[in-house]
């Protein structure tokens, strides 16, 4: 599993990568806390999570969108998710920790999800996000 940041002119691109889709939507989850807060949370508190789209791309829109909501509005900074994906809709949990200015200031506020370049593919044995957070 891996994140890493690509270049890009104005936002935020990253590339996110694991072996498997419920593993990619944990990693995801975590390059978005690495972007809005300069580290993930600890896993200490946990909430139900879940999302819809009508392919695997906007499941995984869905999910980053109601992540970077739930962690605006609860004030939450998560350390990855727990999910179970079936066709277009996925359950699960996330996990992580109540912001706190002193541990999580290193990061950039996030706007929103860029569908721009937005893309999912498997290739040998690995699923490979590319995301654009709009920052």
């Amino acid at each position: 599993m891996s994140i890493e940041e690509l270049e890009h002119t104005a936002d935020i691109r990253m590339r996110v990568s694991a072996p498997t889709l419920e593993e990619l939507f944990s990693e995801a989850a975590r390059a978005l806390m690495i972007v809005m807060y300069g580290c993930p949370g600890v896993g200490g508190k946990s909430m139900n999570v879940s999302a819809q789209g009508h392919d695997i791309e906007s499941l995984m829109h869905a999910f980053l969108s109601e992540l970077l909501f739930l962690s605006e509005v609860e004030g939450m900074v998560f350390s990855g998710a727990e999910v179970i994906v079936g066709g277009n809709a996925l359950e699960g949990t996330v996990k992580g920790e109540p912001f706190s200015p002193e541990v999580h200031s290193g990061g950039q506020g996030v706007k929103g999800i860029s569908f721009s370049g937005f893309c999912i593919v498997h290739e040998q044995g690995s699923y490979i996000l590319d995301v654009i957070f709009d920052v």
